[in-house]
């Protein structure tokens, strides 16, 4: 098979991205640092069917979206984020189930000195597999330890490596003496797009009943700042009702002023017993439904059948 030259390998490239631009509305920009090649391929099958990935150069990124940029301008708000090691995965499905794919495929790997730690590394306390001849290794890094049957034991649990620091050599022997793999790498979801609108991925986090319960608490705020000044809208228009027809009441219950909705109440004032009995009935119908079913079961269970003695005149076949 003859290896095909840059320049074909560049033209069928943007003509790919631009083929799956103008097809897709949803894309995820993600982050590749430390993916190898057999970690990509298995996401690339976890994700057949649903979504597309697409690496390459930035360069050749950037132009094939400015050539775009004509049809849709929206694609412009992709270019800021086209930095570093960074891939593309277009879908049509939902974002939440296509990001929950994207970042279940990680793979755990040992630290490497030099490396930014993702993640915060705690070594808990243990009983290690180390003699005694590394002890000066553990107090270098002042990690506190103690002796116990013939092997080195960590008294307490150790924060050795905050997330966003370089990993130091001697972290990273220390881990892999203990064999803790303490970082998990993976696609890194940095930006989304959803036609035309980019943002960040923790969007996807807020569900509807979050956003419910963000808008009734903006409105229960609304109508206490309203009836602080007492200003009526919407918002406080109902409570402004309410409390209105709560004086009303208060006003017919103290007066002779009647109106149609201050009956009820002022015939409680006057016999509340009445009112003791209707709330009994209805708890008692209940217990008399139940004592009308066993009567019932009763009534319904079949006579039994005389015997044959009867019907012998109360003599046996042996007379």
């Amino acid at each position: 098979m003859v290896k095909e030259d840059r320049s074909t390998w560049k033209a069928k490239y943007t003509m790919r991205l631009t083929q799956y631009l103008d097809e897709y509305p949803k894309v995820f920009v993600v982050g590749a640092d430390n993916v190898g090649s057999r970690q990509m391929q298995k996401i690339r099958v976890s994700l057949r069917g649903h979504a597309v990935i697409l690496m390459g150069k930035n360069t050749m990124m950037r132009k094939t979206i400015r050539g775009q940029v004509s049809k849709n301008a929206n694609l412009e708000k992709l270019l800021p984020h086209v930095y570093e090691n960074i891939g593309f995965v277009f879908t049509k499905e939902d974002l939440s189930t296509i990001r929950e794919k994207i970042l279940e495929n990680k793979v755990a790997a040992p630290a490497r000195a030099g490396a930014i730690a993702p993640v915060d590394v705690t070594i808990p306390a243990q009983v290690t597999n180390l003699g005694p001849e590394k002890t000066s290794f553990f107090q270098a890094l002042q990690i506190p330890t103690k002796i116990t049957r013939g092997t080195i034991e960590i008294i307490n649990d150790v924060h050795l490596i905050k997330i966003g620091e370089k990993v130091g050599p001697s972290e990273a022997t220390l881990l892999n003496m203990l064999n803790i793999s303490p970082f998990s790498y993976g696609l890194i979801i940095r930006q989304v797009y959803d036609s035309g609108s980019c943002f960040e991925p923790a969007i996807l986090d807020i569900k509807p009943a979050d956003l419910r319960a963000k808008f009734s608490q903006g409105v229960q705020r609304l109508a206490a700042f309203s009836l602080g000044i007492n200003y009526p809208n919407q918002a406080s228009a109902p409570h402004l009702i309410l409390g209105g027809f709560k004086r009303l009441l208060g006003l017919a219950a103290n007066t002779d002023v009647e109106f149609e909705q201050a009956k009820t109440l002022k015939e409680y004032l006057k016999d509340p017993s009445k009112f003791a009995a209707a709330a009994a009935a209805p708890a008692s119908a209940p217990a008399a439904a139940g004592a009308k079913a066993p009567a019932a079961e009763q009534a319904k269970k079949p006579a039994e059948p005389e015997s044959d003695d009867d019907d012998m005149g109360g003599l046996d076949i042996f007379g």
